[in-house]
């Protein structure tokens, strides 16, 4: 499979599939776009060429071609593979993946984008529900490499997991679907403290945001929890860190909050916000964002080498 998509159709050309298009081109793979607003072409285009301008200090300079049809056939015609993007509502995404699987051609994956959703749910109303995968990223999917996949069938996930990684990107195979997969889950759970420091007035929100960016962000860009504790155990190990220091992270379990959002707690969170962004705009704050991205990339490589 991964050897063969020449051809692959994004549907939904918001953000998300507008990064995938990126990302596809780049490394030379033809991509048809759908949206149902034909107005999105213009933004959609315009978020293109910026994506292809960062791929391009990464070396992806393939020359795939990109199309646009606010005709949902026009694109899964002769499409090898497809991402969906639409919006995240199950409804939405019930209907629109059943219409998908109907005109696509057999044999094609149907990758579905979705933070939250859970597989079962969303491909009820397909004639062939197995050949649907969750294909979840991180954004902006064109610079972070996680893509978290969710499948009924093992070889289509292994399918679907090699033509992502002739993307470069990083896929994880859950073994059984779960509200928010992985990644979103631990993000939850980190956001969740986050929110409670606020609430108990520990920190500002720059300092709480500046003590993960400044310390466990660093390490985890290069490895995760598990790995982290591993090398913090010493010669011992992750078994020699359980032992001695796992009562320590139970404590410090018993001790996490679950705080509210309230609207007091919602306006503190936003003042600090506003705060922090010391007056930038989004637009500004995402092109620092993808700056610095490129830059850990660039760095992972190294280290990687």
């Amino acid at each position: 499979m991964s050897d063969t998509v020449k051809s692959l159709a994004v549907v939904g050309a918001g953000m998300i599939g507008a990064s995938w298009a990126a990302l596809a081109s780049a490394h030379g793979i033809g991509v048809s776009a759908y949206d149902p607003n034909p107005e999105a072409e213009v933004g959609f285009r315009r978020y293109i060429e910026r994506a292809r301008a960062q791929l391009a200090e990464l070396g992806l300079t393939g020359a795939g071609t990109v199309s646009f049809s606010a005709d949902l056939a026009t694109p899964l015609e002769g499409a090898d593979f497809v991402q969906e993007n639409g919006p995240e509502n199950e409804a939405v995404k019930r209907k629109l993946l059943a219409e998908i699987d109907e005109l696509l051609p057999p044999g094609a994956i149907i990758a579905s984008s979705t933070s939250a959703l859970v597989r079962s749910a969303i491909v009820a109303d397909c004639a062939r529900p197995e050949r649907v995968v969750v294909a979840h990223p991180f954004n902006p999917p064109h610079l972070v490499p996680l893509v978290e996949i969710v499948g009924a069938d093992p070889e289509v996930v292994t399918r679907a997991a090699a033509f992502y990684r002739t993307l470069g990107r990083r896929p994880v195979v859950l073994n059984r679907e779960m509200p928010g997969h992985i990644a979103n889950r631990l993000a939850s759970a980190l956001y969740r403290e986050a929110v409670h420091l606020v609430e108990q007035g520990v920190a500002s929100v720059a300092d709480i945001d500046a003590a993960l960016c400044n310390g466990p962000g660093l390490r985890w860009a290069l490895m995760g929890p598990h790995m982290t504790y591993h090398l913090g155990g010493g010669e011992g190990g992750i078994a020699g860190y359980l032992a001695h220091l796992g009562p320590s992270q139970v404590r410090r379990w018993q001790s996490l909050g679950s705080p509210s959002l309230d609207m007091d707690v919602q306006t503190k969170i936003v003042a600090g916000v506003a705060e922090e962004a010391g007056g930038r705009s989004i637009a500004e704050l995402e092109a620092r964002r993808d700056e610095g991205l490129l830059a850990l990339l660039k760095a992972r490589t190294l280290v990687s080498e």
